[in-house]
């Protein structure tokens, strides 16, 4: 391409845009990878606590059969069981969901209510 003489155009334009679109790539690439782990994460827990669940449900079972059945649970929910133990009526789960870098692994517990009732409580039907 020919310039006209006296101008100062040297196609500066385009490398500026070429580097503005580099620059917008890079930020949507890390965007996409923090969205990938914060879905890893919420994966993982919704796993936990369904596992940590299903054990507590199926803890007359025994230890075997109660972390078999959060180890169903957990696959159903595309995550792995990493730990199950089960204390009597309470379990407790570690549930690992993602890999590599967006690894996540979180820790749920379940088991019964144990209500505590604390001195001048009231109930709802002592109020009536």
């Amino acid at each position: 391409m020919r310039c006209r003489a006296g101008s100062a155009d040297q196609g500066a334009a385009t490398v500026w845009s070429v580097g503005a679109v580099a620059v917008l790539c890079l930020v949507f690439g890390v965007v996409l990878a923090l969205g990938q782990a914060v879905a890893a994460r919420h994966r993982a827990a919704g796993g936990a606590d369904l596992a940590a669940l299903a054990a507590a449900d199926h803890w007359a079972r025994g230890g075997t059969a109660a972390c078999a059945r959060a180890e169903r649970i957990a696959a159903a929910q595309a995550t792995r069981l990493v730990r199950c133990v089960l204390t009597g009526q309470v379990s407790d789960v570690r549930v690992a969901a993602g890999w590599g870098p967006f690894a996540s692994e979180v820790r749920a517990r379940a088991g019964p209510a144990v209500e505590t009732p604390s001195a001048g409580a009231t109930s709802v039907a002592d109020r009536r």
